[in-house]
């Protein structure tokens, strides 16, 4: 009995390694994704595809997949949805671009996202999105194109991210910024349209020098 009972038993193990090993980035994801749809509002239906049953989010609408069954893309501009973001899509690791425009999003910009390394665009404009731009963004040493305007940001625009050597768009208009405006590192390349419409943005900085309020700005 040994004989016939031990290579049943090995490819039952087999079997289960498989099962719970290789989807486990693809659960990982699947759930951050998940996150957010629970905490959003959609009255277009555009998510009703995200089935958490599912293990493969690459399954779902406006989800885009590297060969590797990696989240690389999530498009959902101008897609009506209203709510919060959430936190969860920190982990999606592969991740290159967040297009999340022209909705109806508020409260903060999760620290969270500064961890998404592969990020080559953030595309966060034209919401309600509250709080201060976290500096946390710094860290996305690929990104490209940062657009956060036609929000209501305040607060002053992190130094950090000048060191973003690879930016090429960079647009804060349209909020309630404030403080002097970075020129140094790739901020020395932007245009006075990328900080347009801030009452309380002030001119760029002289010779480095930035001017801090006592009581904050």
């Amino acid at each position: 009995m040994g004989l016939i009972r031990t290579p049943f038993h090995l490819l039952v193990l087999i079997i289960h390694l498989i099962a719970t090993a290789l989807p486990i980035s693809a659960n990982v994801e699947g759930d951050a994704l998940y996150a957010l749809r629970r905490s959003v509002k959609d009255p277009e239906n555009v998510l009703q595809s995200w089935d958490p049953t599912l293990v493969d989010p690459c399954t779902w609408f406006h989800v885009t997949c590297d060969a590797h069954n990696r989240v690389t893309r999530l498009d959902l501009g101008n897609a009506k949805l209203s709510g919060k973001l959430v936190s969860d899509l920190g982990k999606l690791e592969r991740l290159q671009y967040l297009e999340l425009y022209m909705n109806k999003l508020r409260g903060e910009i999760p620290s969270e996202l500064g961890g998404l390394k592969s990020l080559v665009s953030l595309d966060l404009y034209n919401n309600n999105l509250t709080g201060s731009i976290p500096p946390s963004l710094s860290n996305l040493s690929n990104l490209k194109f940062l657009r956060l305007n036609g929000n209501k940001l305040t607060g002053r625009i992190p130094r950090d991210l000048t060191n973003l050597g690879n930016l090429k768009i960079f647009d804060v208009s349209n909020n309630d910024l404030c403080g002097t405006i970075p020129t140094s590192g790739s901020f020395s390349k932007l245009t006075e349209q990328s900080f347009m419409n801030n009452s309380r943005l002030e001119g760029p900085e002289l010779m480095g020098f930035v001017k801090y309020d006592v009581g904050g700005c």
